[in-house]
């Protein structure tokens, strides 16, 4: 009976990822009422420039592909049967349904509600991130590739799409004057981000973490070039998660 509830567990995850893709393809060769995500990011929300340049958004195929390397190792008899696989899992597809709700609801510009499947996202992920406590530099080479990598990877960008989200919804409302279109308000918020990131690099070392922040970072300087209040506040981000970084993996010896 136990078997039989991993063998279908491994079998939902890979249901799971494999819907999410598949709706995510599909809302973008079949726009759901008429847009995509990228031409609303680009269109109705283009003025909010906490969002970064359209290419970083190529990062999802990293995060597909990741996935998929974890449904196939999650899935082996040797593997499925473990608790801390069998709970990744259980927030794995919590996080893959509340992505296809998300889809839709802001396919369909209910910015608000989309933040709720968002957060619910971002919750998800940071459990199953949480049952990663041995840090990636303490697993074996071979978890820290398809269990480590895939989960920090997918939780960094959910980290930084729920703050473009959030100042989404705010922007759709029209709180403009807050000023979440204004340069320096989205410097405050690229900043209140990438102390998620030094968090992790802290506590974990994580690679991938740092990594997909500073493609983010990167990606949102390289859109505001001309505006050196956020490409500066970007770049300086890049310059403090890489220090940190190295500083946190290689620390100096005391003589």
């Amino acid at each position: 009976m136990g078997f039989m509830g991993n063998k279908g567990l491994a079998i939902a995850t890979w249901v799971a990822i494999l819907g999410t893709l598949g709706v995510n393809t599909l809302s973008n060769v079949f726009p759901i009422d008429g847009n995509t995500v990228a031409d609303l990011a680009n269109g109705p929300l283009e003025g909010v420039l906490i969002t970064p340049a359209n290419y970083a958004f190529a990062i999802w195929g990293v995060i597909y592909v990741g996935l998929i390397a974890y449904a196939w190792y999650q899935s082996r008899r040797k593997q499925r049967g473990q608790l801390l696989i069998r709970r990744i899992n259980a927030c794995l597809i919590v996080a893959c349904v509340a992505q296809i709700v998300w889809i839709y609801l802001f396919t369909l510009q209910l910015y608000w509600l989309s933040v709720l499947a968002m957060g619910l996202i971002l919750v998800s992920l940071i459990a199953a991130y949480s049952e990663l406590e041995d840090g990636q530099h303490q697993a074996e080479l071979r978890r820290k590739r398809m269990v480590h990598g895939p989960i920090s990877i997918y939780l960094a960008w959910i980290s930084v799409a729920t703050v473009v989200n959030v100042a989404s919804a705010f922007y759709a409302s029209g709180f403009k004057e807050l000023g979440l279109s204004g340069a320096v308000w989205t410097a405050i918020m690229v900043v209140i981000a990438n102390g998620i990131a030094m968090v992790a690099i802290v506590q974990r070392q994580d690679i991938p973490f740092a990594l997909v922040f500073t493609w983010a970072d990167v990606a949102i300087a390289q859109r505001h070039l001309g505006n050196p209040i956020i490409s500066v506040t970007a770049l300086v981000m890049v310059l403090v998660l890489m220090g940190l970084f190295f500083t946190q993996r290689y620390p100096r010896k005391s003589w």
